[in-house]
């Protein structure tokens, strides 16, 4: 039987920008699509550094297809993202957003060769979800308005399967138990105020995570999906001057 093969939403599609040494890898979060995460692409590329973002397997193109994908599925769609920029790049960073902070911080701690771990919002606790009994919860849960504190679109489905929801928490607790493994520079950028995620998760991050380099930014103007809100530039800037300073490390040993 042939497997559907369906559609991308316009605009959700994956992107590839810039042409530098260093690379950073975009992994957009649950139930987003490299959308969400390309304005802050742009201006990484325009500063001279290869970006690559994939589209999360099931994600940006049916309900359906999305149902069949697990939490393996998001992983190596990251690491696929990764092989691609590390074929010509000397180093490569990922930036995480939620749930792409989770697939970055999990795979960080597998081993993957990345140079440092930029995570906005990380996702290892989400209250709505955890209150779910899915023993006997809908099939499909309506997903809420994009949690964003200025006037912005996302790309996300009005739906959410309940079995993807599970795979969601099913990573954030083989993610949280790893995190004393992982000893790569990391840079904890979350909003003070977020509706999804607790901010309480990147200050257990921050005191739980292995890495000795590890600094904490707190964002003072926007929601949970702050690549889309008012704090961008203040992403993108912290972001570079944390990418510059590892990527010199790197490159001189």
């Amino acid at each position: 039987m042939m497997s559907m093969i369906y559609p991308v939403i316009p605009g959700a599609e994956a992107f590839s920008l810039g042409r530098g040494s260093v690379g950073i890898l975009l992994c957009h979060g649950f139930n987003a699509t490299p959308q969400s995460v390309r304005a802050v692409g742009e201006q990484f590329a325009a500063h001279g550094f290869s970006v690559y973002a994939p589209r999360l397997h099931g994600h940006g193109t049916d309900l359906r297809e999305f149902e069949a994908t697990t939490a393996d599925d998001w992983k190596q769609s990251v690491r696929d993202g990764f092989e691609q920029l590390a074929g010509r790049c000397e180093s490569v960073f990922i930036v995480g957003q939620s749930m792409g902070a989770t697939l970055a911080l999990s795979l960080a701690a597998e081993g993957l060769p990345v140079a440092g771990i930029i995570t906005i919002n990380a996702a290892l606790s989400v209250p709505a979800y955890e209150a779910l009994s899915f023993t006997d919860c809908p099939v499909y849960l309506p997903e809420s308005a994009p949690d964003i504190k200025q006037s912005a679109f996302e790309i996300i489905y009005d739906f959410v399967p309940a079995v993807c929801a599970s795979e969601l928490l099913r990573l954030i607790k083989e993610t949280r138990s790893a995190l004393a493994a992982i000893q790569i520079p990391t840079l904890i950028l979350y909003s003070a105020e977020d509706h999804v995620v607790p901010p309480v998760c990147s200050d257990y991050l921050y005191r739980t995570i292995g890495a000795a380099d590890k600094r904490s930014y707190c964002l003072l103007d926007s929601y949970h999906v702050a690549t889309l809100d008012h704090d961008q530039k203040t992403i993108v800037r912290e972001t570079l001057q944390f990418v510059e300073q590892f990527s010199r490390l790197t490159q001189t040993g």
